[in-house]
C-alpha cells in the first residue's frame, strides 16, 4: 500500500526519511549517533511553524478573497463546500500549528536559557540576539492569542460550529477578518526575526 495517498502516511514517510538522513550522516562522522535535544525542538518549531503561518498566508491569500469571489459571482457555485469541509479542517491545523509553535520555541529557548533574555527583549537591547528573538517571540505571542482568542472563537460563529444571530455572524466576520489581517501583517517582521537572530538583518 502507498502511504502517500493519505495525509498520516505522508507525514509518517517524511518523519522516517528525515529520520534515516539524520542516522546516515551521524554514520558518516566520527561523533556517532547522539540526542541533540535542541536541534530537535527546534526542527518542530520551524515545521510547526510552516504549517501555521502556510494556512495563515492561505487564509489571506486564497480563501477569504476567493470566498469573497464566490459570494459576487450570483450564477456560481458559492463558497458553501469551502466553509463546510476546508475551513474547519483548515482551521483545526492552524490553530494547534500555533500552539505548537509557541511552545516549542519557548522549549527551544528555555534549554539555551534565553526564555527571559528574549522575553525582556535582550535586557531592554544590551544583547541583540535578545533583542531579535524577543521581538519574534513577542510577535509570535501576540498572534497565538490572537489565534485563540480573536480568530477561533469568531469563526465557529461564522462557520455555524456554534449557534449565532446574522448580526453576530456579521460581528465575528469583522472581528476574525481583522484579526487575521492583523497576523498576517505580523507575520512578515516575525520571520525576519526569527530568520535574523543568529544569521543577521539583511541591512
Amino acid at each position: 500500500m502507498n502511504p502517500l495517498t493519505s495525509v498520516k502516511g505522508a507525514i509518517v514517510t517524511g518523519v522516517i526519511l528525515a529520520l534515516l538522513i539524520i542516522v546516515g550522516i551521524a554514520e558518516m562522522g566520527s561523533a556517532g549517533l547522539h540526542f541533540n535535544e535542541p536541534s530537535l525542538a527546534r526542527w518542530i518549531h520551524i515545521l510547526s511553524g510552516i504549517m501555521w503561518i502556510g494556512l495563515l498566508y492561505y487564509f489571506n491569500v486564497v480563501q477569504v478573497p476567493g470566498l469573497a469571489a464566490a459570494a459576487a459571482d450570483k450564477g456560481g457555485p458559492g463558497g458553501a463546500g469551502v466553509t463546510k469541509y476546508i475551513a474547519p479542517r483548515a482551521l483545526l491545523w492552524f490553530r494547534w500549528g500555533a500552539v505548537a509553535t509557541w511552545f516549542t520555541g519557548f522549549w527551544y529557548l528555555a534549554y539555551g536559557h534565553q526564555f527571559m533574555n528574549a522575553l525582556t527583549l535582550g535586557g531592554g537591547g544590551h544583547d541583540r540576539y535578545g533583542l531579535i528573538i524577543g521581538l519574534g517571540m513577542w510577535l509570535g505571542t501576540i498572534m497565538l492569542f490572537n489565534v485563540w482568542v480573536l480568530i477561533w472563537p469568531n469563526q465557529k460563529k461564522i462557520l455555524g460550529l456554534v449557534a449565532a444571530t446574522d448580526e453576530e455572524k456579521a460581528k465575528a466576520r469583522k472581528v476574525a477578518s481583522l484579526a487575521s489581517r492583523t497576523n498576517f501583517a505580523l507575520s512578515i517582521p516575525l520571520i525576519l526575526c526569527m530568520g535574523s537572530a543568529t544569521h543577521g538583518l539583511p541591512f
